[in-house]
């Protein structure tokens, strides 16, 4: 460990000098913590993360710092602190509310020569806590003083810009090129997660879907190369082999290849034929999953998929093909019959007849319906309708795709109106 302050009055003087920044490397040494509340509930998941080898001492705890000890997360002592307490610690975070429990673990803390983090009391503490945030195997730490909120807003604008690619940080070692299935969420590009936004930001070549979060697509560099998955030319394959096929040309020719898709990858989104096909090729590939239409969309027209004493579960349903045909996989009887939710992707020109055959299997033609077009967009609208009544309703409203169809009493429940 780095030397500490030599004599403990000096800690408690307001220090002009400021903190020397350093990280800890934690694994397998001694980390005692003193107190299980919220201060304790908040810092324990970075020294678990950190593989320290961790005791809280505490006669009480927060049911999340609990379980971290059913778990074997950490090892809790249930009881107050006590002189000697901290033999052979490498690192102390004291968070009880005792002050004198408190002044006594760091007045031990500065005798052994082991760093400490006081919560009540920063200027008595030898250590300080950063606002820490993490990107892409980059942690950022950010010290401003005494100014907690300003040091976690540094920190969240840092790591932003880094998730986001506004703040250019260019790898210098060499980079082992990816193919990622990745999700774009139901539309609105500030809901792809944060690992699928990273990913586009390093890729070489995006194959999209008309239905990805094309915004995202201007704020590509101008080297990556773009490619509508729409208009890749199908020759003598069909169009899910020609996408196939262009993954696994960019990804033989080492290129970092990012498939967008809308949605999520693996709903009604072919994104295991993909996988399939690079993995017979030998190509691994990621898989980051996205926000699925089937809820968020619903979610955004103010549906709650489910509804505490109306809907107990939802099921979903892809539409693009009629209930009378052959290709069908869906049992449109026991549809009927359940009393959940029914969520449809790919039915507006179906919808017709997906409500005649639910009718005809028993489900009352008053049923409620909504449909949700372009949602998350700032093109979202929503017509409400029933099963008697939604095909007229499509065709007077001119209801296009894309576009969620919600069945079920839950279209009745949401509010008015939802801020977005």
């Amino acid at each position: 460990m780095a030397e500490h302050a030599e004599h403990a009055e000096h800690t408690a003087q307001p220090s002009t000098h400021p903190a020397y920044p350093v990280g800890l490397r934690l694994a397998g040494r001694r980390v005692v913590v003193l107190g299980g509340g919220q201060v304790a509930q908040r810092r324990l998941p970075a020294l678990i993360a950190a593989g320290a080898d961790i005791t809280l001492i505490s006669p009480s705890a927060t049911p999340s710092v609990d379980v971290m000890a059913e778990t074997g997360e950490i090892t809790w002592i249930k009881r107050r602190y006590e002189e000697g307490d901290l033999a052979d610690a490498w690192y102390v975070l004291v968070a009880t509310t005792d002050a004198a429990t408190n002044a006594a673990a760091s007045a031990e803390a500065e005798r052994t020569k082991t760093w400490c983090v006081r919560s009540d009391d920063a200027e008595a503490a030898t250590a300080w806590t950063p606002a820490t945030g993490r990107s892409e195997g980059v942690t950022v730490a950010v010290l401003t003083g005494h100014d907690p909120r300003r040091s976690a807003a540094v920190r969240d604008a840092i790591v932003e810009g880094l998730r986001d690619g506004s703040i250019a940080a260019p790898q210098h070692r060499a980079r082992t090129p990816f193919v990622a299935l990745v999700g774009g969420g139901p539309g609105d590009p500030d809901l792809i997660t944060v690992r699928g936004r990273r990913l586009l930001t390093e890729a070489d070549v995006v194959i999209a879907d008309r239905l990805g979060p094309r915004d995202l697509l201007d704020e590509l560099p101008p080297h990556v190369e773009v490619i509508d998955a729409a208009k890749i030319p199908y020759g003598r394959f069909m169009a899910q082999e020609a996408i196939n096929n262009a993954l696994i040309e960019h990804a033989k020719a080492g290129k970092s290849v990012v498939r967008l898709k809308g949605g999520d990858p693996f709903v009604f989104g072919r994104g295991m034929e993909e996988a399939q096909a690079l993995a017979a090729e030998g190509i691994a590939c990621t898989v980051v999953p996205g926000i699925s239409s089937s809820i968020s969309v619903p979610g955004a027209a103010g549906i709650p998929v489910t509804h505490r004493g109306v809907a107990h579960e939802f099921t979903v349903v892809s539409g693009h093909v009629a209930p009378e045909d052959p290709r069908s996989l869906v049992d449109w009887a026991a549809l009927a019959k359940l009393t959940g939710t029914l969520v449809i992707l790919m039915g507006v020109d179906k919808i017709g007849k997906i409500a005649e055959a639910l009718i005809a299997h028993g489900k009352a033609p008053e049923t409620p319906l909504a449909l949700v077009q372009e949602g998350t967009t700032a093109a979202q609208r929503r017509v409400d309708a029933t099963l008697a009544t939604v095909a007229e309703t499509v065709r007077t409203q001119e209801v296009r795709p894309p576009a969620v169809i919600v069945i079920g009493e839950v279209v009745t429940e949401g509010p008015d109106r939802l801020v977005s």
